[in-house]
């Protein structure tokens, strides 16, 4: 496992974390076995592989994914011998209203539901147009001065939003998590270099376009269940679309003995200051995710894959809050 060298922070964040959407939240579809059991087993075998960073939020099957997170970890970190501090526990605000208060009070719920002494990144899940940033970050001081968070992200920033929130906050923010991958590189214009010459991270998540981009979906094959059927991603315009960029990721991979989801994540974390935490299906998909952190594509091929990938931003994408506000407010 390679981790992020110059952040400005004393814990070390992995190249690949795990992302837990997927934990308790039925719009996957892997069902109540994969929350009892294999969920733990992936994160077991994560914190043994040099995993650090696990990434959760409230929203998550309504706070289901943080509670299975916490438990999984508590257990994987008891059987191992792993000290606390090796882990980077993440998790992330529910935007509707951060005032000051809110923020307080779901900052302490969200870490009782995980258990863990405290909550070492806690993040703004959404920049919120109505509500001042200097009152979401007055919260994030107190639960700070309180012990309850270690540091504090935000996700899905802008640059400027993202300045504006650490200076009412007085201290780094440490992280942004925004969508970043072959299909998604809005981040290279203005976040990557940011947290390159500050010490920041860039926290990339949905690297491989909901699994778009781990060449397992074409015309013919397009997902059958779960989130990705709501996904304009697969719809058969874009599959056929996006098909040359598959056909060189497979080409690159085959040329290291690898995957085309290792090559993409390979590509997506070649920045000094970029980690992604995809999430995983299963302990094998984990150990798949986990090796591309020691995966060296060249220059040239990280050149071509840039080329192939231009213009293809434009597909329609369900991005993660958006799509989490509708179910929430589709199930009152």
């Amino acid at each position: 496992m390679r981790y992020i060298e110059k952040a400005d922070t004393t814990r070390r964040y992995s190249k690949i974390g795990l992302g837990t959407w997927q934990f308790g939240s039925p719009e996957w579809g892997y069902g109540a076995e994969y929350n009892r059991t294999e969920s733990a087993r992936i994160v077991r075998r994560a914190l043994e592989l040099g995993v650090t960073v696990f990434d959760t939020a409230e929203a998550y099957g309504f706070g289901r994914s943080e509670r299975i997170l916490g438990a999984a970890l508590r257990a994987a970190l008891e059987e191992t011998g792993t000290p606390r501090d090796v882990a980077v526990v993440a998790t992330k605000v529910f935007p509707v209203l951060p005032l000051s208060p809110v923020v307080q009070q779901r900052g302490v719920a969200s870490n009782a539901r995980l258990g863990l002494g405290s909550i070492d990144l806690y993040q703004v899940h959404q920049a919120n147009p109505l509500v001042h940033d200097a009152t979401t970050m007055r919260g994030m001081r107190v639960l700070r001065e309180a012990g309850v968070i270690r540091d504090v992200g935000v996700s899905n920033f802008s640059l400027p939003r993202w300045r504006r929130a650490e200076a009412e906050f007085g201290a780094p923010v440490l992280t942004n998590q925004v969508e970043y991958s072959l299909l998604a590189r809005s981040p290279e214009d203005h976040l990557i270099p940011h947290a390159e010459r500050t010490g920041r991270i860039v926290m990339a998540y949905s690297p491989l376009a909901q699994g778009l981009l781990s060449g397992k979906f074409d015309v013919d094959h397009r997902p059958s269940r779960g989130i990705r059927t709501m996904n304009p991603l697969f719809l058969p315009e874009n599959l056929e679309r996006v098909r040359p960029l598959l056909g060189l990721l497979r080409d690159i991979a085959d040329a290291h003995q690898a995957t085309p989801a290792q090559a993409a994540l390979a590509w997506t974390i070649r920045h000094p200051s970029v980690m992604a935490i995809p999430g995983a299906s299963s302990v094998a998909q984990l150990e798949s995710n986990v090796a591309a952190a020691d995966l060296d594509l060249t220059p040239a091929e990280c050149e071509e894959l840039a080329r192939a990938s231009q213009g293809l931003g434009g597909l329609n994408r369900v991005r993660e809050l958006p799509r989490l506000l509708r179910d929430r407010l589709s199930r009152r």
